[in-house]
């Protein structure tokens, strides 16, 4: 989205999505640590004003941010560090006729420059993909806890974005429609909830095996390389049990795709 600038300096760029559940629920969601792990990131919050707020994006790529207003089920606000200095992040939660509510975050930062511009335009971007994970979590696993496996093998392969769905069967994958993984490859099975344009490729898939969970795979550019991102939300008891599995299975089979 683009970045909004102010005469006093002050820039800001937001997203918002509606998803269903009361104002409380929704808070639990986006506002504690399990329900923040259990649709974006794997996240530890102090649930007060003043206390930490910690995000990790992967080796390397911690976000630690401190709570500088916390209303519950409403508003809270978290202050970080990043490249233009000290970013607030305000996440509001607004009910809504029909038993939803309206989500929304807007980053804002003061610069005198556009030198940050595109980075943060990225972030709001970015949301899209996690708000229809969000969505998909509060509609169906709401309040359950999250066991998470990310996996991003780096590649210089031609189209490694069909190497990937291909073999499982979903390089033709279209919304709404069931499927199950062929023999030879790691099982899934469930629905294709969303199908991103062919510029952006990427899928969001609701499983029932080999756990109830969410999976949402895409590719992104990265200097020389593809990153090629494979991460699953595994649900309650059964995905917590299954992790392990899952993980070594799938790690075993993208080394056969994407070699080293």
């Amino acid at each position: 989205m683009p970045v909004k600038k102010e005469p006093n300096g002050r820039r800001s760029v937001e997203a918002e999505t509606e998803v269903v559940g009361t104002p409380e629920q929704v808070w639990q969601a986006i506002a504690t640590g399990p329900g923040i792990s259990s649709w974006f990131v794997p996240s530890k919050v102090e649930e007060r004003a003043g206390g930490g707020a910690f995000s990790t994006f992967g080796p390397g790529m911690d976000s630690h941010g401190k709570i500088t207003e916390w209303q519950p089920p409403h508003r809270y606000v978290v202050a970080t560090e990043e490249g233009p200095g000290e970013v607030a992040s305000e996440w509001t939660v607004e009910a809504q006729a029909g038993g939803v509510c309206k989500v929304r975050v807007v980053h804002s930062w003061f610069a005198s420059t556009d030198d940050w511009n595109g980075q943060f335009e990225g972030h709001s971007f970015g949301w899209i993909s996690f708000f229809q994970i969000l969505q998909r979590y509060m509609q169906y696993f709401a309040g359950q806890s999250s066991s998470i496996i990310a996996l991003s093998p780096m590649t210089a392969e031609p189209d490694p974005w069909g190497r990937l769905v291909r073999p499982l069967g979903l390089d033709k994958a279209a919304p709404r429609q069931s499927f199950s993984t062929p023999p030879g490859v790691p099982e899934l099975s469930g629905v294709v909830e969303v199908v991103n344009p062919p510029e952006w490729p990427g899928l969001l898939l609701r499983l029932e095996k080999p756990a109830p969970a969410l999976a949402h795979l895409f590719v992104m550019p990265m200097g020389p390389q593809i990153l090629v991102s494979i991460r699953f939300y595994l649900y309650g008891p059964k995905g917590a049990a299954a992790a392990k599995g899952v993980e070594a299975g799938w790690n075993a089979w993208l080394a056969t795709i994407f070699p080293k």
